[in-house]
């Protein structure tokens, strides 16, 4: 998971525009709509819909916004019907890609990934081509400066079940049902948390490397500026100058 989580701490730390940032609020807005629609209005007994609130308070989204989607989720307020969407494929250098959407067009949502990966040289597979390939983990960023004994220790006592360190942060892997827990433990411990979200986690990466690299990573980025998709995983793994070749 290394070469993937690089990219998205790399992604995470470029300067943010008004209009990026618009897409990354039209992105949460969406997941709480969901969240609420199929787990209900309360945080405190639906988990998904805590962490995507916990995200897009880390995004700055006001209240108000926030508000406003759980409602229409909740069938409150009226607004569009979106609906959940998983996309399998694979991309340069054999990379497995899971594409997750929301839209509430799937004919066209389907047809413009597909014109993405084929645009930077990947395939769009059936259903089950990779999904089998990934486990669903809880996965939350702590800053690297933070004491690491003191953060594994939080962590573990809360029911993480890995720390490993990348780079400049640490990561956390949990199972799904302890992710608000374990961000919780660290949180009490006044450990600040990056990021924490429910992913899909490769069992085993892919090293790519050159050409492959480079058109791999513009797939990825291609992919995530749709506005109807919410994540993309990868089972990639790049080295550093790859990585710093596309993303400057």
């Amino acid at each position: 998971m290394a070469g993937h989580s690089k990219w998205k701490q790399i992604k995470r730390k470029k300067a943010v525009t008004d209009q990026k940032r618009g897409a990354a609020f039209t992105k949460l807005i969406r997941e709480i709509t969901i969240a609420a629609k199929q787990g209900g209005g309360d945080p405190a007994g639906n988990a998904r819909l805590r962490t995507a609130i916990d995200a897009a308070k880390a995004e700055n989204m006001p209240w108000e916004n926030i508000d406003r989607a759980v409602k229409k989720g909740t069938g409150e307020l009226a607004g569009v019907i979106y609906e959940e969407v998983t996309y399998e494929g694979y991309g340069p250098g054999g990379a497995a890609l899971l594409v997750q959407a929301t839209t509430d067009n799937a004919n066209r949502t389907v047809a413009e990934i597909r014109n993405v990966f084929t645009r930077h040289g990947g395939n769009l597979g059936a259903t089950n081509s990779v999904a089998w390939m990934f486990d669903r983990k809880g996965q939350i960023v702590v800053d690297g400066k933070a004491d690491e004994d003191a953060t594994m220790e939080a962590a573990l006592d809360a029911g993480a079940d890995d720390m490993e360190r990348d780079g400049d942060v640490f990561l956390i892997s949990t199972p799904p049902a302890q992710l608000h827990a374990v961000q919780e433990a660290l949180k009490a411990k006044r450990i600040a948390v990056q990021s924490a979200e429910l992913a899909m986690s490769p069992k085993n990466t892919v090293k790519v490397e050159g050409g492959d690299a480079k058109k791999l990573l513009l797939l990825v980025e291609g992919l995530e500026e749709m506005d109807d998709v919410a994540t993309v995983f990868s089972n990639f793994d790049i080295d550093a100058e790859a990585m710093a070749a596309v993303t400057g």
